[in-house]
């Protein structure tokens, strides 16, 4: 029986009949930890983030992963022990770098809706940089800077009006979207920011959106920053670093992203020839580092055949994998022990009381129930979107280094799921 080809990393893969994360059997783990169970390979991670390192050898470069893809804790160490800095949203991502030992000098603090009580925080711990979305921003973020006797260091997230070609919700980069200050009122912004005490005006920053498959979005968008780069130093403002974000994607169903590497050879050649190539670079990957190095599994409940749909209901729903229902998102399902015999077309979907719990649409699969599936690039944004709906615990989570095991998240109990909640009487 030939066994299934999957999408994304080697290390990953079928081994004498079985699903295995390294050189560890995932039916194993199950047996162990139970489902839902969330499995990353560390080396997997480690080998995406060295395409990263390779195109940027030589440079003068900091990668900070973006951690909204993925913020557990063990995750995070692996990163930061890799030498990466971290981009953040949130002060409450903030406290997670800083418990999992990352520097808070390599910290970029992203994100429209910063408080003032982020705003502290992130001042108080000394993070590398603001990245301010707007004017109202800049003046909050200097008030709160001026009343702790410190000057903040910003750079302004520029919205490049470039469409990433990949799906609205994941888009951050047009005339529509929410974040970043109009290409057109850049130069403006930068010389208000550099009039105000309390900022450091030290780069600029740009960031188009996510599961990005194509090399023109970029290179166009890194077009549109150079050329305002220029012009804010005409005005009078020095630029020290250039920030092109992150927001390359992975391989969920056929797609063919470029290796990073060859992605930023070709986006470096193109600094270099416009003369910007001896500027400090920041990027902010993060799906293109974790999405392919997990998967979830789930074992099969029960199958319930119908007149027009066949289903295949798992134990894994849509909290604890919300992209197929948020954005109609494709993850690969396969058979951890793959059965002979011509497989079945099923909707694979979850115990949720909704409709859109569904995981996977006409899947062909040879399942009973008992077995497990894997449900595979599935690093990214589910974990870190997950949540308790229906009173359901989040999953445990694993880190695969070899043959070795470590339990990253415990499962949560329906205990933890109300522990923080109390009765009025």
């Amino acid at each position: 029986m030939t066994e299934p080809t999957l999408p994304g990393h080697p290390f990953i893969a079928y081994h004498e009949g079985e699903l295995c994360v390294e050189q560890v059997r995932l039916s194993a783990l199950a047996s162990t930890y139970g489902t839902p169970l969330f499995v990353y390979s560390k080396a997997a991670m480690l080998s995406a983030l060295a395409a990263y390192q390779l195109g940027f050898a030589g440079r003068n470069a900091q990668i900070c992963y973006a951690m909204k893809a993925n913020s557990t804790l063990g995750i995070l160490q692996v990163f930061a022990l890799a030498g990466c800095g971290f981009d953040i949203v949130s002060g409450g991502e903030l406290a997670r770098v800083l418990a999992a030992g990352g520097d808070p000098a390599k910290v970029i603090f992203s994100g429209v809706g910063k408080t003032r009580a982020e705003m502290r925080q992130a001042l108080q711990v000394g993070i590398g940089c603001f990245n301010v979305e707007s004017i109202a921003e800049l003046d909050v973020l200097n008030e709160v800077a001026v009343g702790m006797g410190l000057r903040a260091p910003v750079s302004l997230r520029v919205n490049p009006n470039v469409d990433p070609q990949t799906h609205p919700y994941i888009s951050t980069g047009l005339k529509g979207n929410k974040f970043g200050v109009a290409h057109e009122q850049a130069v403006e912004t930068y010389l208000h920011a550099s009039r105000l005490p309390g900022l450091k005006v030290v780069g600029i920053d740009c960031h188009i959106g996510s599961q990005i498959t194509e090399t023109t979005p970029y290179l166009d968008a890194m077009d549109r920053v150079l050329d305002l780069v220029t012009q804010v130093e005409a005005a009078g403002v020095p630029i020290h670093h250039i920030d092109f974000g992150g927001g390359l994607g992975i391989n969920y169903n056929g797609d063919t992203p470029p290796a990073a590497d060859a992605l930023w050879a070709q986006l470096l050649a193109k600094l270099d020839a416009r003369g910007f190539g001896q500027r400090q670079l920041m990027i902010e990957p993060g799906r293109s580092l974790v999405g392919n190095a997990g998967v979830c599994l789930s074992e099969v409940l029960y199958l319930k055949p119908g007149e027009q749909k066949n289903f295949c209901i798992i134990d894994a729903a849509m909290n604890d994998l919300p992209r197929p229902a948020m954005y109609q998102a494709y993850h690969h399902i396969t058979p951890v022990r793959p059965r002979k015999g011509e497989g079945t077309l099923f909707d694979v979907v979850g115990p949720i009381c909704e409709s859109g719990d569904w995981i996977g649409r006409d899947r062909s699969l040879q399942v009973q129930p008992g077995d497990l599936l894997a449900v595979c690039s599935a690093g990214a944004y589910c974990m870190s979107m997950a949540s308790n709906y229906n009173t359901r615990g989040r999953a445990a989570e694993l880190l695969i280094d070899g043959d070795q095991v470590h339990v990253i998240r415990q499962r949560e109990s329906v205990f933890d799921t109300f522990q923080l909640e109390q009765l009025p009487v």
